[in-house]
C-alpha cells in the first residue's frame, strides 16, 4: 500500500529464518503508479541494484509511452483512428461467452458512432480553443460512462467510435443512452449546453471495420437528421423500412 500510494521503492526484511529479501518496487505512468513489481534475493538487495531495476522501469516506462503517444489523439487521449481496424479485427476474434456459456462470437460487439450536435456553431462562437475543450471534456464524461475494457475512439474533429461488449441490443442502447443523458445534462464551462447524436450497429461474423462503421456513420446520420440528441440503432432503423439492408446486396454474381 505504500509502494502505491507514495510511488517509492520498499525494502522488505524477511519475517522469518530462510525467508528472502523482498524489495518493492511501483511500476508507473506518467499519471499514475499501476502496479508493484516484487524482487525476492537471497541477501538483502543492494543500492546499486534497486537503482538498476528502477532504471530498468523507467526505460520499460519510457518505451510504453512511446507506443501509447503513437496510439492516442494528441488532444483528448483516446484512442486514435489509425488503431481502429488492427483493434476491431483483434476484439472479434476473441469469441464473445452468452450468459449460458455459448459463443456468441462477433455479434457480441457493437459499434457505435459519436456526433456532437452543431459543434461548428461551438467553433464559430466561441473559437476553437473553446472547442477543443468541449472535445476534451466530452472525451472525460465518454470515460466515466463506459468500462474500462471498452475501446474509445477520437476519429477527428468531432466524430468519436465506441467498440463494446454487450449482451443484446438492448444493453448497447442502454450504455449509449448513458452517454447521451451525461452529455446532455453536463454544464460546459464556455460553450454551455451540448448534445450528441449517436448510431449504433452490431459487428457480425466476417465483419470488415469498414462495413461496420459505415452501418453506425448512417444511424448517427439518420439521428442528426431526425431531431438530433439521440440515440439510433441501425438494424431497428432496418427493421423499420428507413434504411435499407446493405447486408442482402453480394447475392450478385459478378463477372
Amino acid at each position: 500500500a505504500v509502494v502505491l500510494a507514495e510511488a517509492r521503492t520498499l525494502s522488505v526484511p524477511p519475517g522469518a529464518r530462510g525467508e528472502p529479501h523482498r524489495c518493492l518496487f511501483p511500476i508507473a505512468s506518467d499519471q499514475e503508479v499501476l502496479g508493484v513489481l516484487e524482487v525476492e534475493t537471497d541477501q538483502a538487495l543492494p543500492e546499486s541494484g534497486q537503482r538498476l531495476v528502477a532504471n530498468m522501469l523507467r526505460i520499460i516506462r519510457n518505451f510504453q509511452a512511446l507506443l501509447d503517444y503513437s496510439e492516442r489523439d494528441n488532444l483528448t487521449g483516446l484512442l486514435n483512428r489509425k488503431t481502429f481496424d488492427e483493434s476491431f479485427l483483434k476484439l472479434i476474434a476473441r469469441p464473445a461467452i452468452e450468459p449460458d456459456g455459448r459463443r456468441a462470437g462477433a455479434a457480441g460487439h457493437w459499434l457505435a458512432v459519436i456526433d456532437i450536435d452543431h459543434f461548428k456553431r461551438v467553433n464559430d462562437n466561441f473559437g476553437h480553443l473553446i472547442g477543443d475543450e468541449v472535445l476534451l471534456l466530452l472525451s472525460r464524461l465518454m470515460r466515466s460512462c463506459f468500462r474500462a475494457d471498452d475501446r474509445l475512439y477520437r476519429f477527428g474533429g468531432e466524430e468519436f467510435v465506441v467498440l463494446m461488449r454487450c449482451h443484446g441490443e438492448a444493453s448497447a442502447a442502454l450504455a449509449l443512452e448513458r452517454l447521451r443523458a451525461a452529455v446532455e445534462r453536463y454544464n460546459f464551462p464556455q460553450a454551455g449546453r451540448i448534445t450528441v447524436s449517436v448510431g449504433f450497429t452490431g459487428v457480425q461474423p466476417g465483419d470488415a471495420p469498414s462495413a461496420a462503421f459505415d452501418r453506425a456513420d448512417k444511424a448517427v446520420y439518420h439521428a442528426k437528421g431526425h431531431g438530433r440528441n439521440q440515440v439510433c440503432s441501425h438494424a431497428e432503423l432496418v427493421s423499420r423500412g428507413v434504411l435499407a439492408d446493405e447486408s442482402k446486396v453480394g447475392d450478385v454474381e459478378l463477372f
